[in-house]
């Protein structure tokens, strides 16, 4: 079977500039198409429809920006990419919230040019084939926002049901934000308390001092800046439902009130003598180890036996991987609606790499993902590039390294009249030092060695060749720990990522 034929638009008003890229990015299996000006290159890409537009910042009769704009108005999942001899941060920031996949200067084109179109039309072709996933789930499905086809969450499903119709306490257990309150609401959902209210209230997140008065209210003068009577959430919540979260967290003598509570259905507010009769169900919820504390006794005996009637446990998300494409599915669907916009999707790379995180934080971990992913996303398919995962949801963007290029650096010389950078962008880099080297490394002798190797080999570009070579080897040696190979090269992780993608670095190739 043939292959298909990719077109590339190259945008610039330089014309020795164009004819060199179209020599370095032309193959039998690839077109490049040339324009010297916006208004030309507009024309083309509506006339080819090129599966990657590279273009020039500073172009008439309208610039770069514009031209990207009207671009991704015209197909909302264009690829493009903008080059500049020295963008502002204005322009590159501009640039991102266009929807452009990268902004690079110039003069690391000799070096990057392929690394960068090669990821470019990589991340097109994913977008492509996600084109052909259409998930069915709605958010009406799911009103209670409970998601799950695994065995364990079925388990879960069918709990509920059984302990709705009953007023007896509830224990549910599981890790921080598996979704033990989105329980706790089904359970009082489906109960015939279902028209009172439900109130929740996190026992860990109320100072001990206050805590009781949040639960049982207060009189008029109890304390100082009790300046008026307040009701509890007991009383709030008569006839319907009370949610205890973190409830390992309560101080003991909220405890012993709170098992008084349970044993008479009464209680008296804060500075108060009058009994305060309640009929409230009780759900309670912990992290933490209850039989554990009861031992250590930093938590009632009697009340944990009074609150375990029913003891429900939510698996947590890495047990259950089944559900993860389906929650995160349902998560951009329930975005998109509170937006009033087209939901997003995933591509299927974006379904593997979600399965294969082990996702700590959980349901509300994989939700916040979901919600990063969706406000950083250039196109309406999410690729692996749109998801932070851990950490490097939070690292600092990286500055890109790159070499001062000469007139012959690079394959078939880099035509040098398409830079003209300010004298601020060329300030000589720090000496590289062989401090930190093993004694049998001569780096001089490693350094000319590389060089000679590329001098000898015209199709060789040297550092991203190293840059590739020294992550599969990282990734190598620390048997595809991501963290640890990061750490050897003295990059963030969220750098090592990009640097996997951008060389399509599998882990079976990275550990093999």
């Amino acid at each position: 079977m043939a292959e298909t034929t990719q077109h590339i638009l190259v945008v610039d008003p330089e014309t020795d500039f164009l004819d060199w890229v179209k020599n370095q990015l032309t193959t039998p299996t690839t077109e490049v198409h040339c324009a010297a000006d916006a208004k030309a290159a507009m024309a083309l890409f509506e006339e080819i429809s090129p599966a990657l537009v590279i273009a020039e910042i500073h172009l008439k009769p309208f610039s770069g920006l514009e031209l990207l704009r009207k671009i991704r108005q015209s197909d909302p999942n264009a690829m493009m990419v903008l080059m500049s001899v020295f963008g502002t941060t204005q322009q590159v920031i501009e640039s991102m919230k266009l929807g452009a996949y990268d902004y690079i200067r110039k003069e690391s084109l000799p070096f990057n040019l392929k690394v960068i179109v090669d990821a470019a039309l990589n991340a097109q072709s994913e977008l492509r084939r996600a084109t052909e996933f259409k998930p069915q789930l709605t958010v009406e499905q799911y009103q209670d926002n409970l998601v799950g086809k695994s065995d364990a969450m079925q388990q879960v499903f069918k709990m509920i049901g059984r302990v709705a119709h009953s007023d007896a306490p509830v224990m549910i257990t599981g890790e921080s934000g598996s979704g033990k309150e989105l329980v706790a609401r089904a359970i009082h959902n489906y109960s015939r308390r279902a028209e009172k209210l439900f109130v929740a209230i996190n026992c860990a997140a109320i100072p001990e001092n206050l805590l009781e008065s949040e639960l049982f209210g207060h009189e008029k003068g109890a304390f100082t800046g009790a300046v008026s009577q307040r009701m509890g959430r007991f009383e709030q919540s008569d006839g319907g439902t009370l949610f205890l979260d973190e409830i390992g967290e309560m101080p003991m003598p909220v405890q012993s009130k709170i098992l008084r509570v349970l044993q008479e259905g009464e209680f008296s507010r804060v500075g108060g003598n009058s009994t305060i009769k309640t009929d409230v169900r009780i759900v309670a919820a912990t992290n933490k180890n209850l039989e554990e504390e009861v031992a250590q006794k930093t938590f009632r005996e009697d009340l944990f036996y009074r609150l375990n009637v029913v003891r429900m446990h939510l698996p947590p998300l890495r047990q259950r991987q089944e559900d993860i494409k389906l929650l995160a599915e349902y998560f951009l669907r329930k975005i998109a609606s509170q937006k009033h916009l087209p939901p997003m999707r995933l591509s299927e790379e974006a379904i593997r790499l979600l399965e294969a995180y082990p996702w700590p934080g959980n349901v509300r971990e994989l939700e916040n993902t979901m919600q990063r992913a969706s406000v950083l996303a250039t196109n309406e398919v999410l690729l692996p590039k749109d998801i932070p995962l851990g950490t490097e949801a939070n690292d600092p963007p990286q500055p890109p390294v790159s070499s001062e290029p000469t007139g012959d650096s690079g394959p078939e010389s880099f035509p040098v009249n398409a830079l003209v950078p300010p004298a601020s962008a060329t300030a000589a880099a720090p000496p590289l030092t062989t401090q930190g080297f093993a004694g049998a490394i001569d780096p001089d002798s490693a350094v000319h060695a590389l060089l000679e190797a590329a001098k000898n080999d015209n199709e060789l570009q040297l550092l991203p060749w190293l840059e590739r070579e020294f992550t599969i080897a990282a990734m190598k040696m620390t048997q595809g720990n991501q963290l640890q190979a990061a750490k050897l090269l003295g990059v963030t992780r969220a750098t090592l990522r990009k640097r996997i993608e951008r060389f399509s670095i599998t882990r079976e190739l990275s550990i093999q």
